[in-house]
């Protein structure tokens, strides 16, 4: 990790932004991301007990899917029609898989939902990410490509970068991106989410 690129960009968002998150302009932006709303809504429909209805935790998906800012307009129509017409033993696998990735274990449900989703060409990071960002906003983090690229190369973290998402990528880009996230501190972001919005706005491209 080249720290020296991290804190330039602290340093810069501050500049902007003095207080970070805490100024108030700052804070009027989060809250069109609806973070805390979204969070709200995520731990509640994916919590362990809900896991009985596999058809609640899909509609639970797909809503959080089509409300989301993090997911690309151009995704959530084909989301929505492949979930609209998922059979009852996908609908199981799919739940299956969100629960071992929210309380059990981790590598066997990202896996898992990776597998599922490719079934019908949408094992994308976004969309295999976006439930885990909102559940746990301060431990999982979302992979946006042009964002996870930029920070990689950026601040030299030595990982391959592939457009079909793997486990080993996420466990070690979250690694990583806690680390950044406790050493520019000073930020106050209030999510991972929120972190990688601002190396995506202030690192610098030269």
């Amino acid at each position: 990790m080249n720290k020296d690129v991290l804190l330039e960009a602290q340093r810069r968002f501050l500049d902007r932004y003095p207080g970070g998150f805490d100024h108030p302009e700052m804070a009027a932006m989060a809250k069109k991301f609806k973070m805390t709303q979204h969070g709200d809504f995520a731990r509640e429909r994916f919590a362990r007990d809900q896991f009985s209805e596999p058809h609640a935790i899909i509609d639970a998906a797909a809503t959080l899917v089509s409300r989301s800012t993090l997911v690309s307009m151009f995704e959530k129509p084909k989301f929505k029609a492949v979930v609209a017409g998922l059979s009852e033993v996908e609908t199981e696998d799919w739940a299956a898989a969100w629960f071992e990735f929210l309380h059990g274990d981790q590598q066997e449900g990202f896996v898992a939902l990776v597998a599922s989703l490719a079934r019908h060409q949408l094992a994308r990071w976004t969309l295999v990410t976006v439930v885990p960002a909102y559940y746990a906003q301060q431990t999982e983090v979302f992979v946006k490509p042009s964002t996870a690229k930029l920070i990689v190369n950026r601040l030299e973290l030595g990982l391959a970068y592939h457009p079909t998402p793997s486990w080993e990528f996420y466990a070690a880009f979250r690694q990583a991106l806690l680390a950044m996230r406790a050493i520019a501190s000073d930020t106050n972001a209030p999510s991972n989410a929120a972190f990688s919005g601002i190396l995506m706005n202030y690192l610098d491209a030269g």
